[in-house]
């Protein structure tokens, strides 16, 4: 082997193995916290400075899951927070995509000017483009005034108004990614507008909208300041109970948390199935 051969050689073995580093501790900065998580969670006990739990078992999951009840576990049955937050979440799903549909499709496919749907697309934005407290501080006063502060029907408002964010911007790049003469096909032979669109545009579009479900599914099931805000004292979900337990009780915490993961899990390969590239580039169309 020559010089040069060697030289070229070593220089490709560096570059792999400083590939093969930089992966390594991209994955442990990726899956160490969730590995943290998973051992926290079935700890009994577990004291500096031990490596790993002195004593391990599932009794925090056995008492969050309301199968036992030990008082000196510190532990509640999360179950009614999560069936609370699931509805929720279902219901803010429902209704911002009733909402996120017809405005999707009237900003794609109608001639409004470039202008006014920019305007249109940023109004919705503005309540996630400044910080979130001043502006859920004042929907608990708006609330207050009209008895909605500490009740489901305030939460879910609040969710939607965060929610519609995700669901008009996607659903509309999802309807500008659609070829207009598919529906103009249609038409031309003697749909109506409303049958194209049923026949046509709605199933062409189903892999971007159940995207724009999923991620509303999610900010509502992770939605914690908008909750504090409105639903206290009276509107406990999922979040607000991991919320107070994570100052006292680190495996209880650790659970609940582990609960709020595995639907993120489920829908994010959803999302990877479902959201094709032409979705998000078609929202500047």
């Amino acid at each position: 082997m020559s010089k040069e051969e060697k030289s070229k050689s070593n220089k490709f073995i560096l570059r792999k193995t400083i590939e093969i580093i930089l992966f390594i501790i991209f994955l442990f900065l990726l899956f160490a916290p969730i590995f943290s998580t998973l051992i926290w969670s079935v700890a009994i006990r577990w004291y500096w400075p031990n490596t790993f739990p002195q004593e391990i078992g599932f009794d925090y999951w056995l008492q969050a899951l309301g199968i036992i009840k030990n008082l000196t576990l510190g532990a509640v049955n999360v179950l009614p927070a999560f069936w609370l937050s699931l509805g929720i979440a279902i219901v803010v799903v429902i209704i911002s995509m009733l909402i996120s549909i017809p405005a999707g499709y009237a900003l794609s496919k109608l001639k409004i000017p470039h202008m006014i749907k920019g305007i249109i697309l940023i109004l919705f934005l503005l309540p996630r483009a400044f910080p979130q407290q001043p502006v859920f501080l004042n929907l608990m006063l708006l609330f207050n005034k009209v008895g909605l502060n500490g009740t489901v029907t305030g939460v879910v408002l609040v969710h939607i108004v965060v929610g519609l964010v995700y669901a008009v911007w996607i659903t509309t790049s999802t309807f500008n990614s659609i070829p207009p003469e598919l529906e103009e096909a249609a038409r031309s032979i003697g749909a109506s507008r409303l049958k194209a669109f049923s026949r046509i545009t709605l199933p062409l579009a189903a892999p971007g909208l159940v995207a724009s479900a999923v991620f509303v599914f999610l900010q509502s099931m992770f939605e914690f300041t908008g909750t504090f805000f409105v639903g206290l004292p009276f509107v406990t979900t999922l979040p607000m109970t991991l919320y107070s337990a994570s100052g006292s009780n680190i495996q209880f915490a650790s659970v609940i948390a582990i609960l709020l993961l595995i639907p993120s899990i489920i829908f994010m390969i959803l999302i990877q199935k479902f959201l094709k590239a032409e979705y998000i580039g078609g929202v500047s169309g």
